[in-house]
C-alpha cells in the first residue's frame, strides 16, 4: 500500500520542477515585454548566466542574457553561472512556489542561498517579483512578493500578464527552451 507520506516528496518535487520551468520561461518572456524588467535585465552584461535550482535536485532554469539584453534560457553552462540562487530543500521551494512563504521570507528564514553578486540577486528578486505581479492575481501576488506595486494599473497587468502567458504558451508549442 502506498502511503501519502511516500507521494507527497513525490509530488512537491514534480510541482517545483514544473514551477521552475514556467518562472524560468516567464521571466524569459517578461523581459520581452515588460519595460521595468527590460531596464534592470539591461543592467546585467551580455552573456550574464543567472540559474535558480534546489540543491540535490535537478529541478532548476538557467537563463542567459542575450545581446538583445533579454534573458533567453539556456540547457547547460560551461562554466559556473554568474548568479546562482538555490533552495537548501525541495519543501523551501514548494513553500515559495505554493505561495505559503515569499521570496523575502525565505532569503530570512535561511532556506535560500544567493551565490553571487549581491546586488544582481536584488535585481533578479526585483525582476521576479514584476514578474508574479503581472501574472498572479493580485490576492496570490500579494502574498508572494514582499511588497504589490501600487502604482501597477489593472490595464499594464492585463497587457502585461497577456503577453507574457502567450510568449510562455508559444515557448511550450515550439518545444524550445531558448526564445
Amino acid at each position: 500500500m502506498i502511503s501519502i507520506n511516500s507521494v507527497k516528496p513525490a509530488l512537491e518535487q514534480a510541482y517545483v520542477k514544473l514551477m521552475l520551468d514556467v518562472i524560468g520561461r516567464g521571466l524569459a518572456m517578461a523581459s520581452q515585454v515588460d519595460d521595468e524588467i527590460k531596464q534592470d535585465v539591461a543592467k546585467f552584461p551580455v552573456g550574464f548566466i543567472v540559474s535558480m535550482a534546489v540543491f540535490n535536485s535537478d529541478a532548476a532554469f538557467i537563463a542567459q542574457v542575450n545581446p538583445q539584453h533579454h534573458l533567453e534560457l539556456i540547457d547547460h553552462v560551461p562554466t559556473k553561472p554568474d548568479l546562482t540562487i538555490t533552495f537548501k530543500h525541495i519543501h523551501h521551494a514548494f513553500l515559495v512556489f505554493s505561495f505559503q512563504e515569499s521570496t523575502a521570507q525565505a532569503f530570512a528564514n535561511d532556506r535560500m542561498i544567493a551565490d553571487g553578486d549581491l546586488g544582481h540577486a536584488i535585481r533578479l528578486v526585483r525582476c521576479l517579483n514584476k514578474m508574479e505581479a503581472l501574472i498572479l492575481p493580485k490576492l496570490v501576488a500579494e502574498m508572494a512578493i514582499k511588497e504589490y506595486p501600487q502604482q501597477l494599473s489593472l490595464k499594464e497587468k492585463l497587457t502585461g500578464a497577456a503577453n507574457i502567458y502567450l510568449k510562455v504558451a508559444q515557448s511550450y508549442l515550439k518545444g524550445s527552451a531558448s526564445q
